[in-house]
């Protein structure tokens, strides 16, 4: 028992030693691409547009954050919006706040140093797969059983805020609002290594989520493995949040899961043109609500997320442009039609 013990000692060891070796790789390899490749890049473009802002590390984080964020918030958003699960990005982001306030309280209270974004990780992958069981059992009244989950979890983050006298106010605002300033080489790391996993998981199993999200019943007559992808989808949900938080904020990350989605459904004639497009509608988004956000000492989140809305806005005006060009279009047409019908009756000669 005692070599045994020993054995499992330094196996768990070893394997935390990989692990740490792993991740310090690449930590590394992101410093890297920071000061060599991305930051590189942005100093020759701060120099030929003379804006100095894109020049600075913390700017260059930030942006290279929201480009992430950019890519696989719409990419994991176009299945839930397309499957009517738009509020489960609000849920799981709020009860990611509670893990925060998790690992805060225990860092506060047994002087620990877990990452609240680890602690956050854990109960938002926990609660993805609770809501998801909860959606299947609950039938018509999913909504309510994802608003109940929503605000249980914000009212134990705040009970846990409270229970160390508002001693980690001060450390959870950073993830309630999103900052610039605290957006670290960790949390960029994080966010190009979720946006890896994101990406290659959901090409990977493209076709099976398709089926899921649009006919879950003949995707189970094809024998696929329904529940599988369900879960699979709000797990990446959780994860696309909880990387996300740090510089949204947990009130408005969720918006970059819907927003630019919808701002893309109002223009795309397909599912994989609604992706590329809300992709392009959240970069946009990003960027701008970024440099906003440094011009005018703003909110990050708050700014991303508006502009994110300016944009669905804009698509209403290019919709109805289409729209009216279309019908004008088929006026036309039918008309055309009707007198080409006309002097064949009448012995004409078609045109």
């Amino acid at each position: 028992m005692i070599q045994s013990s020993s054995l499992d000692a330094s196996v768990l060891f070893d394997e935390s030693i990989a692990v740490l070796w792993i991740g310090g790789l690449l930590l590394d390899g992101i410093e890297w691409f920071l000061d060599h490749v991305f930051g590189a890049g942005m100093d020759v473009l701060a120099d030929l547009l003379g804006t100095p802002m894109l020049g600075y590390p913390y700017m260059q984080r930030a942006y290279l954050a929201a480009v992430c964020i950019a890519v696989i918030g719409p990419v994991v958003g176009t299945f839930l919006v397309h499957r009517e699960m738009a509020m489960i990005g609000d849920t799981l982001a709020h009860t990611a706040f509670a893990g925060v306030a998790v690992g805060l309280f225990l860092n506060s209270a047994l002087s620990l140093t877990l990452s609240p974004l680890l602690t956050a990780f854990v109960v938002a992958v926990v609660t993805a797969l609770l809501v998801e069981l909860l959606v299947e059992h609950a039938g018509a009244y999913s909504d309510t059983s994802l608003a109940i989950v929503l605000t249980g979890g914000f009212a134990v983050g705040s009970i846990l805020i409270t229970a160390t006298d508002g001693g980690i106010a001060v450390g959870i605002d950073a993830y309630l609002f999103g900052s610039l300033a605290t957006v670290s080489t960790e949390n960029v790391g994080i966010l190009v290594l979720m946006s890896v996993i994101v990406g290659s998981l959901v090409t990977l199993a493209y076709r099976p989520l398709l089926y899921v999200t649009f006919d879950a019943t003949a995707a189970r007559a094809a024998r696929l493995n329904v529940h599988l992808y369900k879960r699979l989808m709000v797990v990446l949900t959780a994860l696309v949040v909880v990387s996300a938080m740090q510089i949204m904020g947990v009130i408005l990350v969720a918006a970059m899961l819907v927003v630019p989605v919808a701002a893309a459904a109002k223009v795309a004639q397909s599912f994989k043109q609604s992706i590329l497009l809300a992709i392009f509608a959240a970069e946009f988004a990003a960027i701008a609500g970024v440099t906003l956000s440094y011009v005018y000492g703003i909110a990050a989140g708050g700014s991303i997320v508006v502009a994110a809305i300016a944009v669905y806005a804009a698509t209403f005006g290019f919709q109805g442009v289409v729209q009216r060009l279309l019908t004008v279009w088929r006026l036309r047409s039918r008309r055309l039609g009707q007198t080409r019908e006309g002097l064949e009756a009448d012995g004409g000669e078609r045109e």
